[in-house]
């Protein structure tokens, strides 16, 4: 098996929680209706188009042109974001220090908008602590296409064969071994454990 010298983290859902419905199970009380406006006007994929690169006010706009009557829950997004990510997963944060800690090359790559990234760095000051991030929205690029991950094993000379990556997300992961990385699936602090020794990587 191939010496990891590189390990790679995804960040939303690996190292801190990421999720609309806390502030919008408030500001949309009913079940149905809110179910309704993330199918239909603040989408996944609208929000992705923030990770992507565009601006919340470009993204507020366009929602707005087609459905005008929400604006208040609309603007509600960018306004009570900080509730979304209401906690970190401490246990996979501890993987993350314990890497570190031990000597590890130890990057970020993550689909977020610039601004929220920030944001995310004050409230939580350990995604600070590795050599360094590749945030989707300052490069116009996000996971799982190839492009990204190419970038990032540029930007910071990682050999892509050595390197692995951990996410959430399974089109991620595979985007990533398209790219000619290692990768893992994460569904928990345990597990990564266990898939990391794997690669001969203890923690």
């Amino acid at each position: 098996m191939t010496k990891i010298n590189h390990i790679v983290f995804d960040i939303g859902k690996v190292l801190i929680h990421y999720d609309p419905d806390i502030p919008y199970s408030r500001l949309i009380p009913d079940a149905d209706e809110r179910a309704w406006f993330f199918e239909n006007v603040c989408t996944h994929e609208w929000n992705l188009e923030q990770d992507r690169g565009r601006t919340w006010d470009e993204a507020e706009s366009l929602l707005l042109q087609d459905h005008p009557d929400h604006e208040k829950t609309i603007r509600a997004f960018r306004l009570h974001w900080h509730e979304m990510v209401s906690h970190s997963y401490d246990d996979s944060v501890a993987i993350l220090k314990g890497l570190i800690d031990g000597g590890y090359d130890v990057t970020m790559l993550t689909n977020f908008a610039s601004d929220t990234f920030r944001e995310a760095q004050k409230m939580y000051p350990f995604l600070t602590l590795s050599r360094g991030v590749t945030v989707s929205g300052d490069v116009g690029l996000i996971k799982p296409d190839v492009a990204i991950y190419e970038l990032h094993a540029q930007t910071f000379d990682l050999d892509p064969a050595s390197s692995i990556f951990i996410d959430d997300s399974l089109p991620n992961v595979e985007g990533a071994k398209a790219a000619g990385w290692q990768a893992v699936h994460f569904t928990g602090a345990e597990k990564l454990r266990a898939d990391l020794a794997t690669y001969g990587i203890d923690v």
